[in-house]
């Protein structure tokens, strides 16, 4: 295959990952809680050193050239969001580090991990993510009832008082490392079993009342989305002058006299 098709194929496969990755985030600007994810691009090496094939012979000017481009794993960004008041009493957003834990499912693969402080009572009495049904666990990652008749307050450590006795406290933890977090839908983040042992009491404060918004910057999604269009705009068009340039090759040196 012409190197230089190969070098704009990858460019424009990278290009078109990373604008999907973008636009996922853009899409998310006025999710509650929602944590972006960022892209990182590294240049591809050689074939011959990806392959460890260093004892054969390559060209080099194309060792110069390089392979291209590759799009890292995403990671998720885990900075502020924005704080928004809702004088609703079981809204409750995260300034700082930390996590609310709730449970998905039974068994101990069930607990996740969420900022979207988005809460209210089933028909039990049981705390629970309002927009997933996940029931909110205590620091014992057992489940929380409360009274729907009694006012609730809570404090910035997650401590739960009704008629003025704490009748239960939030599980208001953090990981040493956040990078083993696999990202979930509904704003929920997927705790491995190893990491277990991982969780820490919070650094950050939970405000009452209050919901954090998306980490998505407006400006800088849009500005990055159209980045990328571009880039892969740009390489497909590389693509077809390759081509163009090989047919004319082949047309004019491949006649016959």
């Amino acid at each position: 295959m012409n190197y230089g098709i190969h070098l704009s194929a990858g460019g424009a496969l990278t290009s078109m990952y990373r604008q999907d990755v973008l636009a996922n985030n853009l899409a998310n600007l006025n999710t509650v809680g929602f944590k972006p994810h960022a892209l990182a691009m590294r240049a591809r090496d050689t074939a011959r050193a990806e392959d460890g094939l260093h004892h054969m012979d390559s060209n080099d000017l194309l060792e110069r050239l390089g392979g291209g481009v590759l799009a890292d794993a995403p990671h998720v960004d885990f900075g502020q969001g924005p704080i928004r008041a809702t004088g609703n009493d079981l809204d409750l957003a995260i300034e700082g580090d930390g996590f609310l834990a709730v449970a998905s499912g039974e068994g101990a693969d069930r607990i996740r991990l969420t900022r979207d402080g988005r809460l209210t009572l089933d028909s039990e009495g049981r705390l629970v993510q309002a927009t997933t049904g996940a029931r909110v666990l205590d620091a014992g990652d057992g489940e929380i009832e409360l009274d729907p008749t009694l006012t609730i307050t809570v404090d910035d450590r997650g401590n739960i008082r009704q008629d003025g006795e704490v009748v239960a406290e939030l599980q208001f933890i953090n990981l040493d490392d956040t990078s083993v977090l696999e990202k979930l839908a509904g704003n929920q983040f997927k705790l491995p079993q190893q990491a277990l042992s991982q969780r820490t009491e919070a650094t950050g404060r939970i405000l009452q009342g209050s919901v954090e918004g998306s980490g998505v910057n407006p400006i800088t999604a849009l500005m990055s989305v159209q980045s990328a269009a571009g880039a892969a705009r740009e390489n497909l068009r590389m693509m077809s002058l390759f081509n163009q340039l090989m047919g004319q090759t082949i047309n004019t040196f491949g006649r016959t006299s």
